[in-house]
Formats: C-alpha cells, sequence, structure tokens
C-alpha cells in the first residue's frame, strides 16, 4: 500500500449525505434503537475517531472541514456517514437532536 499525504487522505475524508432515505432503509438500520444526541445552535470543533452514522430527526448544520472554506449541508430527515478521522467544525443553525451509532471496526 502507497503511504498518501495528509493533503490526499483529507480528501478521501468526505461526509455522505443520503436524503430523506425511505423508511425501509431506517428500519432495516435499526435506527430507532440507537441512542440520541442533540446540541444547541452553535459552532462545535469535532473529531472523528470512528466512522459515524447518524439520522437528523431535526437541525440544519453546515460541517466544514478542519484547513478548508468547502462545507457539506444536512438537517432532518438526512442519513449521514462522516468518515473515520475527520476534524470538522459543525455550524449548527437550528437546533440538531439526531439518532447516532459509531462503527466499532
Amino acid at each position: 500500500m502507497e503511504s498518501k499525504s495528509s493533503a490526499q487522505e483529507a480528501k478521501n475524508l468526505t461526509i455522505h449525505v443520503e436524503r430523506n432515505p425511505p423508511e425501509s432503509r431506517l428500519s432495516e438500520l435499526g435506527i430507532k434503537s440507537w441512542p440520541k444526541w442533540g446540541c444547541p445552535p452553535g459552532k462545535f470543533p469535532l473529531k472523528f475517531d470512528a466512522q459515524e452514522t447518524c439520522y437528523l430527526l431535526r437541525g440544519k448544520v453546515k460541517s466544514y472541514t478542519k484547513g478548508s472554506s468547502e462545507f457539506v449541508e444536512f438537517g432532518a430527515g438526512d442519513l449521514v456517514v462522516i468518515p473515520k478521522g475527520l476534524s470538522c467544525t459543525w455550524d449548527v443553525s437550528v437546533a440538531v437532536d439526531k439518532h447516532y451509532k459509531f462503527d466499532s471496526s
């Protein structure tokens, strides 16, 4: 395996957003049994030490990748996968309420 520069590595750490997945997909994942987390509007620097999958019940977020002006926007009804190793800032404009699960691998 080739080693990658940290700039290249950061490019591979992209947040994947699935907009309004069908109820069948949510129950297949068992989302309603996942723990819940919420936060008020504000800016939150976050580092993900494990891959997180979350489903937003409410809220609106712009996630800025550390060291970049690029952002990914997601909100209520979105299923979001955040890769392990990502450092970002969540700019929360509408308070978030979400179900979440960390990948145990």
